[in-house]
C-alpha cells in the first residue's frame, strides 16, 4: 500500500540477459531534445551519462541497481531488466550519491523530484494528446483555518465549462499516493488528458475532478496504523469542499461527489467515506484496501463502490470483496489491470475504468 514500494515489486524478476534488443528510443518522458534514456521493445531501460571522475554510476529503478559502464570519454552506459508497462520512478547513484537523471523530466514521488520513465504500453491511446476539446488544469490556492496555511490543489474542469456558463458539474476528490502530492495526478497521471478523451468519445459524463495534497501530518513509512485522518478530513470535508461548491459550478450534494484514491489516497478515501456517508455517493480504491459489507450498511445513497488492483498485486482480494457487495445488494464493482503492479498504469486505468461509471 505504500507508494515508494510501487516499482520494488515490478522488476528484479528478468535476469539482465546478455543478448539485449537494440531497439532503444527515447523514452516520451524524456526532456526536449534529449536521447537518454531509452526504452526498448522488451520494456528495458537504458540510461546514460557523462560522469569521467566517477568511480561507479547504477541505474537505480524499482528498488534494483545495475551498474553502468564506462568508456574512455567518460560516458557511462548501461541498461536494466524488463520493467512492467507504465511509469517508473527512477535515479542515477554516482559514487554512492542519488540523483536525478539530466535527461528525464522532473515528477514528484518516492518522496522527492526527480527522475520518471515511461515504459510504452498497448493501451496508452487512453491519455494521448488528441485533437479533441480540452478542459483546463487549474492551480488554486484555498484558506485552510485548521491547517493555518493557503493549501494548494489542482482543479480539472472538462471542455465547456468557460463556454456554457449555465451548467454545473459533479465533482471527483481524487487523492494521490504516499510519498506523493498534489502534481502526481494531473502530471504523470494524466487524470485530464484521460477525462478529454473519454468525453470526446461519449463514453463518461463531464465533471470535475479536485487533486489536493492529502499528508497533513506526517507518517512514517510503515506506521499507517498511526496515521490519524482526522487533520485530513477536516482540509477535505470543511473547507475544500465549501471553497470548491463556491468558487465553481458544481453540483453541491452527496449524490453529485465521488471520492476515489490510490494506494495511500485509497487508504483515505476509505477513512473519510466511513467517517462521513452523507458526503460522498461513489467510492473508489484504486491498489488500497476494500469495503466490507457491515462497512457501508448505515450508508444510504451509495451508487457505486469501485475497486481495482494490478494483476501483480492481490486481484483476487478486490475481485471476492465485490462480489460479497453484490450479494449484499450493492453496487460493486471490481477492476484488475493486466500485466501491472502497484504503479501508475495501474491507476491511470483504474481512473478511466471508474471514471465512465460515475454520475450516470
Amino acid at each position: 500500500m505504500i507508494i515508494l514500494t510501487a516499482a520494488m515489486v515490478t522488476a528484479g524478476f528478468f535476469p539482465v540477459q546478455s543478448q539485449v534488443v537494440e531497439d532503444f528510443k527515447p523514452a516520451s518522458s524524456n526532456q526536449p531534445g534529449k536521447a537518454y534514456p531509452m526504452v526498448n521493445s522488451e520494456g528495458r531501460v537504458r540510461a546514460q551519462i557523462m560522469a569521467p571522475d566517477a568511480n561507479y554510476v547504477k541505474l537505480d529503478i524499482g528498488g534494483v541497481k545495475y551498474d553502468l559502464v564506462k568508456d574512455e570519454s567518460g560516458l557511462w552506459t548501461g541498461e536494466s531488466a524488463p520493467q512492467d508497462v507504465g511509469f517508473h520512478y527512477y535515479q542515477l547513484n554516482i559514487d554512492g550519491a542519488s540523483v536525478p537523471d539530466p535527461g528525464s523530466m522532473v515528477y514528484f514521488g518516492a518522496c522527492r523530484w526527480g527522475s520518471g520513465i515511461e515504459v510504452p504500453s498497448d493501451d496508452q491511446d487512453i491519455f494521448a494528446l488528441k485533437n479533441v476539446p480540452h478542459g483546463h488544469v487549474h492551480e488554486i490556492f484555498f484558506p485552510s483555518a485548521s491547517t493555518n496555511v493557503s493549501r494548494r490543489a489542482f482543479v480539472y474542469t472538462p471542455p465547456g465549462y468557460t463556454k456554457e456558463l449555465s451548467n454545473k458539474y459533479p465533482v471527483l476528490y481524487l487523492q494521490h499516493g504516499y510519498c506523493e502530492n498534489e502534481f502526481s495526478w494531473p502530471t504523470q497521471g494524466y487524470a485530464n488528458l484521460i477525462m478529454d478523451n473519454l468525453i470526446a468519445g461519449g463514453k463518461a459524463k463531464p465533471f470535475i475532478i479536485v487533486m489536493t495534497y492529502g499528508m497533513t501530518n506526517d507518517v512514517a513509512m510503515g506506521g499507517l496504523r498511526n496515521f490519524d485522518i482526522k487533520p485530513f478530513q477536516t482540509v477535505l470535508t470543511e473547507e475544500l469542499i465549501p471553497y470548491i461548491d463556491s468558487n465553481f459550478r458544481t453540483l453541491a450534494n452527496q449524490e453529485n461527489r465521488a471520492m476515489a484514491g490510490l494506494s495511500m489516497g485509497a487508504f483515505e478515501t476509505r477513512l473519510v467515506t466511513l467517517n462521513k456517508p452523507d458526503v460522498f455517493s461513489y467510492y473508489g480504491l484504486f491498489s488500497g484496501g476494500v469495503y466490507n459489507a457491515d462497512d457501508l450498511k448505515e450508508h444510504k445513497n451509495l451508487k457505486l463502490v469501485f475497486m481495482s488492483s494490478g494483476s501483480k498485486e492481490r486481484p483476487d482480494g478486490v475481485r471476492n470483496a465485490a462480489a460479497a457487495l453484490q450479494a449484499a445488494g450493492i453496487n460493486a464493482v471490481s477492476y484488475v489491470s493486466e500485466g501491472t503492479a502497484h504503479e501508475f498504469h495501474t491507476w491511470r486505468r483504474s481512473l478511466h475504468q471508474m471514471a465512465q461509471m460515475l454520475f450516470r
